[in-house]
């Protein structure tokens, strides 16, 4: 018998779904969303020409998931948003809030708190200016493509759709929650192996880090998108922040970052801004953005899954955002460009050590592929520094007494024929600490 070349298999069916991901041709009602998700059958999906889902009883698990998230919901208002499709849904019944059982939303750090914390400025010097992202949305981009209002009221959050078309391309539900195909990692606290599809895919990395007691940090990111290529067998690239707590099947960890999967996104080749969780150490819980009942989003601003109105470019213009994680009243808050954006709820970690503190801060950028690695931040190395480089700066952690505290990291490149860290650096200037990091991945990693 003929051996198959999975990595080839693999590569070339996300290429197919990179492609057919970008293109968005009809604006689909919520009714009608609805509808069709209860009256397709296990064979339609099955049958479906990107399916990976493994049998009839993992369809009706990814069905049940979708009709339990959604149960009781109203939407006022759909619009499709970077060839996506998102319904505003009021803040107090989306699903975090409901299967989750809070009785109410809890209040959010004072602004005053933020603007302590974040003490630096948007550059580094006058040579030297990235743009200040603090939404995701062009300031002209009022309406999609349908005449639909982009954008949700006050009290609602945009939530990005889920769909049995996307689900479908896992193998089962929990492998669509996972971070990536083989589990995921806190590089410093711990691995975890699971779904491998196909078994040779695995994860590179390029980070630096800190052991401390603390309830967060910040990191101002570089936005950038890295041509990720599935025809190759390469899955994704991504630039995020980690607060760990615990070790081993304990480890738990509260992510935000930019990451470039198109098996996951329906942009094609453009990075979406994302949020992760587990609460043991990627076995069984955790799950991206709003796909389970986990994060609380309180704020409109932000769409979790899209892309961003501009990437940074290679001897030209950057651009970045703020992300601030903080364990405030026994809830883990994230703000995205100044704006306290909702939360994971302390009993997410179930008396674990992140209902306490994170013990380790991580910064930095994660790939994984098959027999080729895709690049990281711009592709390319570290060392060639502003606007050729992806960054991360302005990072601090907050101390156990709530005070921001300027890192003292350590940088880690078990990968460094395909990824390197320059730095970190203390500036006299604005980007206080920093650093640089990215390279070219490549079949040698």
């Amino acid at each position: 018998m003929k051996k198959l070349n999975l990595p080839v298999i693999w590569g070339a069916l996300f290429a197919a779904i990179s492609l057919a991901n970008a293109q968005t041709d009809s604006f689909v009602p919520f009714s009608e969303f609805m509808a069709g998700t209860r009256a397709e059958t296990a064979a339609a999906s099955l049958a479906r020409p990107n399916a990976r889902v493994k049998d009839v009883k993992n369809v009706e698990a990814m069905r049940q998931h979708i009709l339990k998230m959604y149960q009781g919901v109203s939407v006022p208002n759909s619009y499709v948003f970077d060839s996506q499709h998102y319904d505003c849904i009021a803040v107090e019944q989306q699903p975090s809030v409901r299967l989750l059982g809070l009785s109410s939303i809890a209040t959010p750090p004072p602004a005053s708190v933020l603007a302590s914390q974040n003490r630096a400025a948007f550059s580094m010097n006058d040579a030297t200016t990235a743009s200040q992202v603090t939404s995701q949305v062009g300031a002209n981009h009022k309406y999609d493509s349908f005449g639909n209002a982009i954008g949700c009221a006050a009290n609602a959050i945009p939530f990005r759709r889920i769909t049995l078309e996307e689900m479908s391309r896992f193998p089962s539900l929990q492998e669509f929650f996972q971070k990536r195909p083989t589990g995921s990692v806190s590089s410093i606290g711990g691995t975890n192996s699971g779904f491998v599809p196909p078994a040779v895919a695995s994860h590179k990395y390029g980070i630096t880090y800190q052991y401390v007691a603390n309830l967060g940090g910040n990191s101002n990111i570089n936005i950038w998108s890295p041509y990720v290529n599935t025809g190759a067998g390469q899955i994704f690239s991504l630039s995020q922040e980690w607060y760990v707590g615990g070790s081993g099947a304990a480890t738990q960890t509260a992510e935000v970052g930019w990451q470039n999967y198109p098996a996951l996104y329906n942009i094609g080749q453009k990075s979406a801004l994302f949020i992760y969780w587990t609460a043991n150490n990627y076995n069984g819980t955790g799950c991206y953005n709003l796909t389970c009942a986990a994060f609380v989003q309180t704020n409109s601003t932000w769409h979790f899954g899209s892309g961003f109105a501009n990437y940074s470019v290679i001897g030209g213009a950057q651009y970045e955002f703020s992300a601030q994680f903080y364990l405030y009243q026994g809830n883990w808050w994230l703000a995205l460009g100044g704006t306290w954006v909702g939360y994971y709820p302390g009993s997410l970690y179930k008396g674990g050590q992140l209902t306490k503190s994170a013990q380790i801060v991580e910064y930095g950028g994660e790939s994984v592929g098959t027999t080729t690695w895709p690049g990281e931040g711009s592709g390319k190395w570290a060392n060639t520094g502003y606007a050729q480089a992806a960054y991360q700066r302005n990072l601090f952690y907050i101390n156990t007494s709530g005070a921001g505290i300027w890192e003292t990291l350590t940088p880690l490149t078990p990968s460094p024929a395909c990824y390197s860290i320059a730095g970190p650096y203390t500036s006299t200037g604005l980007w206080t600490r920093y650093f640089y990091m990215g390279g070219p991945g490549g079949p040698g990693c």
